[in-house]
This record gives C-alpha cells, structure tokens and sequence, in this order.
C-alpha cells in the first residue's frame, strides 16, 4: 500500500499554512491529503466585534489568529470545491471540542462530508461528532498535548522522557482506544512511533498517519516501518524522488 502524502496546514514550511495560498502550494507539489486546524477566536478578541459570535476559522491556535485576520471555515471550504483543490482529500483538526455540529454542517453545506476526515485530540469532539455523523472518517490525534513544548529548549531533556515513556504505554492505550472511540485513523507524534504501534493499529484495523515530520530520514524510516501517511510541513519531501533540486 502506496504512503498517504499529507501536507500539513498546507505546505507550511513553503507558503505560510492554513491559507488558501499554502493549500493550493500542496496540490501543486504533490499531495494525497491536506491537513488543516479548525478552532474559533476567543471572547473579547480584538478582531470580533463584541456583539458577534466567532465563527469557525482555520489558524493553529489563538496567538496565530492574532498575528493576521484568519480565513474562516466556510471560506476555505468553498477554495476546495474549486480547481485546484477540488479533488484532494482534506483532513479538519479541531483543536477545541463545543462546536462539531456546525463543522458538519458547514461541510454538508459545500457537498465535502465524502472528502473530509476530521482528527482531534478531543474525546469529547470525537463522541459527538460520531454520534452527529457516524459515517464520518474519524481519528484520534495522539499523545493529547496542549502547546507545542518542542520549541522550549531547557524543557527538551524532560520532554525527551516524556515522549520514550509514551512510546512505551501508546500501543495498548490505542489497542483500547480505538473499539470505544469508533475511530477509523490514529495521528501519531512521530516521537511516539514504534514498530509495536504499527502492529497495534494494523490488528485494529486502522491507519497510522504520522506528524509533522520534516526530516527526511525520519521520513524514510517511518515508511520503511509501514505507517499509513506522513504529514510534512514540506510536501516535496513526500515524493519518491525525495527533495528536489532548488
């Protein structure tokens, strides 16, 4: 089985991600699937009249909001039923559990719900939107995280055995996980990736998509191990060519 060439947030580490641009970047590079987050602004944030809900918008998290005005869901729902987004599968990562009703009803509204998984951390949002919608593609975003602690330098040596103990508990947490939750995807930190893990999700009978990997021999051994998809900030990695040329 050929790997699931997923461009995350588009081609982030090309065009600026989760934007249209970035999306379109992807499906020129080469992609089988686009990953992108889903949240909405905070109360009282300055870019929300005081007076209107937020709606949905696509950014990673709250301080991406506010660096630039976030396109919203619907907007970039309706780019993927245009040329030349309109074949390529998308993937919703709901980065915060309340409102899965109105993210099926806005891929409803732009005839997506055949082309789109939806992925979270959240296992309230996994229940509901299952319940909501059971034959949705569903996956589990694993290890729950609430900031990318990576980028903390002094805190690396403790996330370093953090992430060798997670390794360690992640394929009996999935081998339980998966029959409760429904979930036809598990999306795994690379960190957290193991040959046990592989096994784990083929007896479930589910993918193993891994994020977000920008190395390329990280890539390779990943792929040599058998997971389903790798999703990479640079899609041009993802092709069997390896890096082009600049």
């Amino acid at each position: 089985m050929s790997l699931i060439r997923i461009g995350h947030k588009g081609a982030d580490a090309l065009v600026p991600g989760n934007t249209v641009a970035s999306f379109e970047k992807a499906v020129e590079v080469g992609v089988d699937m686009i990953e992108f987050d889903v949240l909405w602004l905070q109360d009282g944030h300055p870019k929300l009249p005081a007076d209107r809900r937020s709606p949905l918008v696509v950014a990673h998290d709250w301080h991406a909001a506010a660096l630039s005005p976030p396109p919203t869901l619907n907007e970039v729902l309706e780019a993927f039923t245009r040329p030349p987004l309109e074949r390529v599968v998308i993937n919703l990562d709901i980065k915060l559990p309340g409102r899965e009703g109105e993210v099926i009803e806005a891929l409803v509204r732009n005839g997506l719900l055949d082309r789109a998984r939806i992925s979270t951390m959240e296992l309230p949002a996994l229940r509901a939107l299952k319940e909501l919608e059971p034959t949705l593609h569903l996956g589990w975003t694993v290890p729950r995280v609430t900031r990318d602690w990576t980028r903390i330098g002094w805190l690396r040596p403790a996330l370093l055995a953090g992430v060798i103990a997670a390794r360690h508990l992640m394929p009996n947490h999935v081998r339980e996980g998966v029959p409760e939750l429904g979930i036809e995807s598990v999306w795994a930190f690379y960190g957290v990736v193991s040959e046990e893990l592989v096994a784990a999700t083929r007896e479930a009978g589910v993918e193993l998509n891994v994020w977000t990997v920008d190395d390329p021999e990280r890539i390779s051994r990943l792929e040599a191990m058998g997971v389903s998809g790798i999703c990479s900030n640079d899609p041009r990695l993802l092709q069997p060519a390896g890096l082009p040329a600049p």
